[in-house]
């Protein structure tokens, strides 16, 4: 019985099968001008690649933790994918869609709650905050890779924007989860070689990290700076503002379908 309940603990969550499905449906119709109205099937994949790559950075969390000596992450269910296990609806779906709307950000949401007295060593406490993150930079390049190796030909345009804008949504991710705010991964990267005392004080602090965040992104010359980082990381692995514009576009499919101009002859200096 031990048995069958640790496979159940461990086996994929049809839910999460099914996002990947509706990812890569999505992707088809962007990719085959399948779609009558190509911005939807573009926010179809978007929001589905964002759930899904949250699922895939709470299990780094989860699987990083198991090993490290916290074996309660099985029976919480962390280690199905099951995004039902990870969310907060308000905090991982519907402020993730809204700041995509408003200016294209990637905002880190889900939580798997570690019991970290279980994890002895300061390392692998370290290394269960940086699992989740690490995740998502590797997502980035899975999905980046065409612009990575300059493999671009036969790539639809609308499919090329598509995966241009969510590359652009997840480096967003990776660089505010890895700022050492507390309430972020990049804090509890730190978090176990600072005092107890030190700890102590922050503690309070931990659930308006991320609110503290956003709010000195509204500073002008912080926003500049802050997207003049992510513009850096784009062009560094070959994404042009001009295939983010246009991803973005596609997906505020409410606002019509844009008229795009062709890339032929176009030069992307």
């Amino acid at each position: 019985m031990a048995t069958q309940a640790a496979r159940g603990e461990g086996r994929v969550s049809p839910v999460f099968l099914a996002l990947v499905a509706i990812m890569a449906v999505s992707l088809w119709a962007v990719w085959t001008g399948f779609s009558a109205n190509p911005g939807f099937a573009v926010f179809l994949f978007v929001l589905s690649g964002w759930v899904v790559s949250l699922c895939l950075h709470e299990f780094s969390h989860a699987r990083t933790a198991l090993h490290g000596g916290d074996i309660s992450v099985g029976a919480k269910g962390y280690l199905t994918l099951n995004p039902l296990r990870y969310t907060h609806a308000l905090l991982s779906i519907v402020l993730p869609v809204i700041f995509v709307i408003m200016g294209g950000i990637g905002l880190p949401g889900g939580a798997v709650f570690i019991e970290r007295h279980r994890i002895r060593s300061r390392w692998k406490q370290s290394l269960v905050s940086a699992a989740g993150p690490l995740m998502d930079a590797l997502f980035v390049l899975a999905i980046g890779l065409p612009f990575l190796l300059g493999a671009l030909d036969g790539i639809p345009d609308n499919a090329r924007y598509a995966l241009a804008f969510t590359v652009q949504l997840h480096v967003t991710a990776v660089i505010l989860n890895f700022l050492p705010v507390p309430g972020l991964d990049g804090y509890g990267v730190i978090e176990p070689w600072l005092s107890y005392k030190v700890r102590r004080q922050v503690e309070p602090f931990a659930p308006f990290g991320l609110l503290a965040v956003f709010g000195f992104l509204w500073i002008p010359e912080v926003n500049h700076a802050f997207f003049d980082m992510i513009d850096a990381v784009l062009r560094s692995l070959g994404v042009t503002e001009w295939d983010t514009y246009w991803g973005q576009k596609l997906f505020r499919f409410w606002e019509g379908t844009p008229e795009i101009p062709p890339l032929d002859g176009l030069v992307i200096g």
